[in-house]
């Protein structure tokens, strides 16, 4: 080729020339680079998509647990579980990755015996629900039973007992002045029967004197006041059976409410009238819980001043 004929191709673009040989290297290198750069994203692509899909059959799973009745914790109840949020208080953050624990249990119903009663309420009276008709030849006073919540008696048992009482033969209707009815639920009464724990009756009686307090009865006003002590055991002082006793306190207070006052043994052997307070002694005279005897003898004593 003659000298200085130019042939468009440098020295420096032969395929042998080392600096062409550097620039086929680099390219080679980029193309590496390029590739792996693309495959690190293509996984990096692919695991966000999994974390969004595994989050979002998580949230799917969750809101299945609450349609279906079975939320996560249990409204502020704690079965011994660490969650603050089912104990009253606030819920951490939820980490970015987390498994859905299992729900906890639905907490088991209250037992019958934890729903038949209510607690008891000190000072608080249940009133019987039964009625009766008229007793006796006399004008009708009306009475109502009511029995302290936590007592354990029954007010419409107590209230047939007391009826009983008052119609016994030789209770105050054997005077043709007397006359008493059970009146029923909502109507008007003339006097009340009221059997109270002895807390509450020394309440409603204003009680002071030491020996008895906790341990006597009262009417006080319109209310005839049974401790519940007395109508459950008696009084030592009174030999019988404890229905017997019952019979003297409603007709001792009963007596009271009919315009009776306190009268005392008359002589040693000779029944104790039912206006005595038995409670207190019997003074030589014989226990009794009748105002009258089978022949329908008024049982007195001297008036007690």
């Amino acid at each position: 080729m003659p000298a200085g004929h130019n042939t468009g191709r440098s020295r420096r673009s032969t395929p042998n020339h080392p600096r062409a040989r550097r620039r086929a290297e680099r390219r080679r290198r980029l193309r590496r680079t390029l590739i792996g750069t693309a495959a690190v994203l293509a996984v990096a692509v692919g695991v966000t998509a999994y974390a969004v899909t595994s989050h979002d059959e998580a949230t799917v799973a969750d809101g299945r647990k609450k349609k279906d009745g079975r939320p996560d914790e249990m409204d502020g109840e704690t079965s011994g579980g660490g969650d603050p949020a089912a104990q009253g208080g606030r819920r951490s953050p939820s980490p970015a990755h987390h498994t859905t624990a299992p729900a906890a249990p639905s907490p088991s119903p209250p037992s019958p015996a934890a729903t038949s009663s209510a607690p008891a309420r000190p000072g608080v009276f249940t009133a019987s629900a039964a009625s009766g008709g008229p007793q006796g030849k006399g004008t009708v006073r009306r009475w109502r039973m009511e029995v302290e919540e936590g007592s354990g008696v029954d007010a419409d048992g107590a209230a047939k007992a007391v009826e009983t009482i008052l119609g016994h033969p030789r209770g105050w209707t054997n005077d043709p002045a007397y006359g008493f009815q059970l009146a029923g639920p909502g109507e008007p009464v003339d006097f009340t029967v009221k059997i109270a724990t002895p807390t509450t009756t020394d309440r409603l009686c204003e009680v002071v004197t030491p020996e008895l307090i906790g341990e006597t009865n009262c009417r006080a006003g319109h209310t005839v006041v049974v401790n519940l002590k007395r109508w459950q055991e008696g009084s030592p002082q009174f030999k019988g059976p404890v229905e017997e006793y019952r019979a003297l306190i409603v007709n001792h207070e009963v007596g009271h409410e009919i315009g009776h006052e306190h009268e005392t043994c008359p002589g040693p052997g000779k029944p104790a009238p039912a206006m005595m307070q038995q409670i207190k002694g019997l003074l030589g005279c014989k226990a009794n819980a009748w105002p009258y005897d089978a022949n329908g003898t008024y049982l007195s004593g001297p008036h007690v001043p």
